[in-house]
């Protein structure tokens, strides 16, 4: 079990001179970002910042060149996701794309897939979404219905996705369905299809949350036509290669720095009049940082030697969304100011924004339930 926790060291990041670059880069074009606006961290969109993030060739860095790549370390890609996300830069557009979606296409993908994609989501021109919760089945990811069809040429597709991030201005989903069995055969007959937005059927509806911000869509598809090049990777072999995807989407540096800008608006707050207590919760969060920085910064550096760390970022994202979660919290009892996200005031702006998007970070990208279900059964506990 010892070996099975442990968090191989991270590499050194000696990767300086890109930090300074990326910094340069961020004061330049996003300087005069408002502290609301860098508050919505890696859920701002902005699609010509993900142009320019493609012309420095910061998305896609470690893919071979022949797709469009930069055949860069992950620990490089590492620290430019840091920077953006510690700057609060509009990062979503591209995000999904470049974090797992693109990967998965390279790793499972045709040549023909790789080809036609991956060069677009590296000039960051092209964008994802990811098509797996749907109605009525909460977290149980293994009970997807939605299914595909197999017709002449190719396969119908009928069902409904929910939650699905930038549905409304991504171009392409990867879509998990049954293509054999029923519900009941849980982890078996699932597969993964490369679905253009634009095809006829798919209809795009938006989901506006708590904070009045439309993020979240349910897409429906009703006789969806996809042909059978769409399908990415084996057929049936779906949920395996979705568990290595989710591998991606929760290890990186936006699992514990969703909540950054308001901790460093809580710094700026109280360094105008420190006291004893304030100087130890604050000592008490950057050592928790510092410790999620690390793990992640060693799953990242699993991934660059092509290992599997599945066990090991489900505990990073799992510590890190009750960290995050606990920000506002503590800000609220060091410093008595009313939450208003239309106050001029910035830490009151953003501790509103914060203590209302805080709900949901324990549920994206699988909740704490099932993440702590995940890593039971990777320690075998059940």
């Amino acid at each position: 079990m010892a070996d099975l926790l442990h968090f191989p060291p991270p590499p050194p990041l000696a990767a300086a001179d890109l930090r300074q670059e990326v910094r340069d880069f961020l004061r330049e074009t996003i300087g005069d970002r408002q502290a609301r606006d860098r508050a919505l961290s890696w859920t701002g969109h902005d699609k010509a910042f993900s142009r320019k993030l493609g012309e420095r060739g910061w998305i896609a860095m470690t893919w071979p060149k022949k797709y469009g790549g930069h055949e860069r370390s992950a620990l490089e890609r590492y620290v430019v996701m840091e920077e953006m996300l510690a700057a609060g830069a509009p990062v979503a557009a591209h995000w999904i794309a470049d974090r797992q979606s693109g990967p998965l296409i390279l790793k499972d993908g045709s040549e023909a897939q790789r080809q036609a994609i991956l060069p677009r989501i590296a000039a960051g021109e092209c964008f994802f979404c990811i098509g797996m919760s749907e109605p009525d089945s909460g977290s149980d990811l293994a009970a997807v219905r939605t299914r595909a069809v197999e017709v002449e040429g190719g396969f119908r597709i009928n069902g409904t996705k929910l939650w699905t991030s930038g549905a409304h201005y991504s171009h392409y989903m990867i879509l998990l369905c049954r293509t054999d069995g029923g519900v009941e055969a849980r982890h078996a007959g699932m597969s993964q299809f490369l679905v253009d937005l634009t095809t006829p059927g798919i209809t795009i509806r938006p989901i506006v949350d708590m904070t009045g911000a439309h993020h979240f869509n349910e897409v429906s598809f009703e006789d969806v036509f996809l042909p059978a090049d769409a399908i990415i990777g084996k057929r049936g072999d779906g949920w395996n290669q979705v568990m290595s995807e989710l591998a991606f989407e929760r290890s990186g540096p936006e699992r514990f720095l969703s909540s950054f800008e308001l901790l460093d608006q809580l710094v700026r707050v109280l360094s105008r009049s420190p006291d004893g207590q304030a100087a130890g919760a604050i000592g008490r969060i950057v050592a928790r940082v510092m410790t999620l920085r690390r793990m992640s910064q060693s799953v990242a550096g699993m991934l660059q030697r092509g290992e599997n760390p599945m066990l090991q970022a489900s505990i990073v994202k799992d510590l890190g969304a009750s960290f995050e979660q606990q920000i506002p919290e503590i800000a609220r009892q060091l410093v008595d100011v009313e939450p208003d996200e239309g106050s001029a005031k910035d830490f009151a702006a953003v501790m509103a924004i914060t203590l209302l998007n805080a709900p949901a970070w324990s549920l994206r990208g699988g909740t704490r339930e099932i993440l702590r279900g995940i890593i039971a059964r990777g320690l075998g506990l059940r």
